[in-house]
C-alpha cells in the first residue's frame, strides 16, 4: 500500500482537458486524453510522428530532417541508435553531480535571491550535458541551444527560424567532427533536453520547495521519488502529436489514415481509472506517467534528464524556499516552462 505525502493536492493546470473518450477537433483531428488511449497511440506502429523534410546542411531544417525525433519509420532506428550511443558515454551520476555544482555556484553568486528560470532551468542542464557530449565550449552552447529549441517544432516563424539557422551553425562548429546523422542527433539531444528539462526543474522547484508561508519547513521525502509524481502531475511536456498511417481503432473510434492526433499527457497522467486519488502525491505508484512517452519512440534520455533535474533540485531543497512572488509561464500550447520563478536562501 502506498503512502500519500502530506501536501495539498496538486490541481491540474486550468486548461487541462478531463479524461474522456476521443474527442473530434474543429480541424478534423482527434484529441486523446485517457491513459489507455494515449499509450495505445504511442505504441501503435500506424500512429506516426509528423515527419520533417530535410534541408541544407547546418541549418535548422537540416537538423529537424535528420534527428530521430522527426524521422520516418525506416530511418528512425539508425538515428535513434546514434543518440543512444552518444548518451551511453555519459554517466547520469556525473551529470547529477555537475548539475548540483553549477547550482551551488549560481546560488552563491546570486547573494540570497535567484530566478530559477533565468539562472538554472535551461542553463544548468544544457551546460552539463554539452560538456559531456564533447562540445568545445559548453558555455557558448547554452544560448545557441536555447535559440534552436525555441524554433525546433515545425511551424516556427521566419525570424525565429533564421536565428536558429545561425545557432545550428554555431553548434556544428562546437561539436566533435562526426558523420552528419551522428552530429545532428548529438545536437538534437541538447535541443530536446533544453525546454523539457527547464519545465521539469521549474515544476520541481514550484512543488518541492517550501512555500513562502512555511519558510522553515521542509517538504518531506526523497527528491527522486517525489519528482516522479511531479512529472506526472505537472508535466513539462503536456502532449505530443501523431498522424495515422492506416485505419486505427483507438478508444472505440475508427480513425482513417491521415488523421491528426493530439495526445494529452497531462490528462492521461491523472486518469482516475489508472491512478487512485489522481491529484494526490503518492511516490510509490506502480504505473508510470506517460510524460517521457512509451514504445520505440519513448525518450532515450529519461535517466539523464532526471539526473540533471535532481542535481538542481537537491541543492534548492537544501538551501532555498520559494519567494512570495507569482510563478509566470512562457506562452506555449504544449510546453509548461516557467518564465520566472524566484527562490530565496533560507
Amino acid at each position: 500500500m502506498t503512502a500519500t505525502v502530506s501536501w495539498p493536492a496538486i490541481a491540474p493546470v486550468p486548461d487541462t482537458p478531463p479524461c474522456a473518450p476521443p474527442a473530434r477537433r474543429p480541424d478534423g483531428g482527434w484529441t486523446l486524453t485517457r491513459y489507455a488511449d494515449v499509450r495505445a497511440a504511442l505504441t501503435e506502429a500506424s500512429c506516426r510522428v509528423p515527419v520533417a523534410d530535410p534541408g541544407a546542411p547546418g541549418t535548422l531544417s537540416w537538423l529537424r530532417g535528420t534527428v530521430s525525433r522527426f524521422s520516418p519509420p525506416e530511418r528512425h532506428p539508425a538515428r535513434r541508435s546514434a543518440g543512444i550511443a552518444a548518451l551511453a558515454a555519459v554517466d547520469p551520476g556525473e551529470l547529477r553531480a555537475e548539475a548540483a555544482r553549477l547550482t551551488v555556484a549560481a546560488l552563491e553568486a546570486a547573494a540570497g535571491r535567484l530566478d530559477v528560470a533565468g539562472a538554472l532551468a535551461r542553463r544548468v542542464p544544457v551546460r552539463a550535458l554539452a560538456s559531456r557530449l564533447g562540445l568545445a565550449d559548453a558555455d557558448a552552447a547554452v544560448p545557441a541551444v536555447t535559440v534552436v529549441a525555441a524554433a525546433y517544432q515545425p511551424g516556427a516563424d521566419a525570424a525565429a527560424a533564421h536565428r536558429a539557422d545561425r545557432a545550428v551553425a554555431d553548434l556544428v562548429s562546437l561539436a566533435p567532427p562526426d558523420p552528419p546523422e551522428v552530429l545532428a542527433n548529438r545536437i538534437g539531444l541538447l535541443v530536446q533536453a533544453c525546454d523539457a528539462s527547464a519545465g521539469l526543474i521549474g515544476a520541481g522547484a514550484r512543488h518541492l520547495l517550501p512555500p513562502p508561508d512555511r519558510d522553515r519547513a521542509a517538504v518531506p521525502g526523497d527528491t527522486t521519488r517525489l519528482l516522479a509524481e511531479v512529472l506526472r502531475l505537472d508535466p513539462p511536456v503536456r502532449g505530443t502529436r501523431r498522424v495515422t498511417a492506416a485505419t486505427v481503432r483507438l478508444g472505440g473510434v475508427e480513425l482513417p489514415a491521415g488523421t491528426g492526433l493530439l495526445l494529452r499527457f497531462d490528462a492521461a497522467n491523472r486518469d482516475p481509472a489508472v491512478f487512485a486519488e489522481p491529484d494526490m502525491v503518492r511516490p510509490d505508484r506502480a504505473v508510470p506517467a506517460l510524460t517521457f512517452g512509451a514504445g520505440h519512440r519513448g525518450c532515450p534520455g529519461q535517466r539523464h534528464a532526471l539526473a540533471l533535474a535532481i542535481g538542481v533540485l537537491d541543492v534548492l531543497r537544501e538551501r532555498c524556499r520559494r519567494a512570495p512572488t507569482p510563478v509566470r509561464y512562457e506562452p506555449h500550447p504544449l510546453l509548461r516552462v516557467p518564465a520566472r520563478l524566484e527562490v530565496v536562501a533560507r
